[in-house]
């Protein structure tokens, strides 16, 4: 599926199974600038208060999760949600599946979103996992991975639906790389409105002296020092 098709801007293409994979390599990250116009993103965040939107509300600090809050959409998900899960899959699966093949497995990733969803079904997950956070000041996410389940779909990506500098300060997405033998590694991504990021759920290979191994990674947000930041989060397996 092309971008248009998905209902997102004309101008936006959806990267490559190369230019991930290359990006990967060389930053342990995917940053797609504008991938959302400010009245979609502007539009995704208003969601936040439609209680039918959405079929679980969590507020972070009770789970020790952090400080914040978020909400998983409920099927059917809103069609620009839909189609931004639809328009990644492809390109997705194949760098999921050259990972595969990096650490000896086979690979196993269909190449389309509705043969993995009927996957995770078929293993008792069949909750959707895509869903809208919202911080004020003081919030923050920790360091975590989003796994829900047995069939876990090993890259995700997160849009920045906030205007930095404008509507929030601090806030930063953050990821954490957990090196054999060395000290961990932290990338901070610089995010605009409309800005994605795809990465690792919970690892992803790289070339040692021996071969790939596995770098366990994580993610989280860094404390909100004014405003309010909102983003969307689009997670391709689903959850029991």
């Amino acid at each position: 599926m092309n971008a248009a098709a998905a209902g997102l801007p004309a101008e936006v293409v959806v990267p490559t199974a190369d230019r991930l994979l290359a990006a990967f390599d060389a930053d342990g990250y995917v940053r797609v600038p504008r991938l959302l116009s400010a009245a979609q993103c502007a539009a995704l965040a208003g969601v936040f208060e439609e209680a039918a939107a959405f079929r679980s509300h969590v507020h972070m600090a009770r789970h020790n999760f952090g400080r914040g809050e978020y909400k998983y959409f409920a099927t059917p998900l809103p069609p620009l949600v839909a189609g931004l899960r639809a328009a990644f899959y492809p390109a997705l699966a194949a760098v999921a599946n050259d990972w595969q093949v990096r650490l000896g497995l086979a690979p196993s990733y269909p190449a389309r979103l509705a043969d993995y969803l009927a996957r995770c079904h078929a293993a008792g997950q069949r909750r959707p996992t895509p869903l809208l956070l919202r911080y004020r000041a003081g919030d923050y996410n920790c360091l975590h991975q989003d796994r829900y389940g047995e069939e876990v779909f090993p890259l995700q990506l997160t849009v920045l639906l906030s205007v930095p500098g404008r509507d929030f300060d601090g806030g930063e997405f953050v990821l954490t790389e957990q090196r054999p033998r060395l000290q961990s590694r932290v990338a901070v991504v610089p995010l605009a409105q409309g800005d994605a990021v795809v990465f690792a759920v919970s690892a992803r290979p790289v070339a040692g002296r021996r071969g790939h191994h596995r770098l366990n990674t994580r993610h989280g947000v860094s404390r909100l020092h004014r405003g309010e930041r909102y983003a969307l989060g689009v997670i391709f397996h689903d959850a029991q």
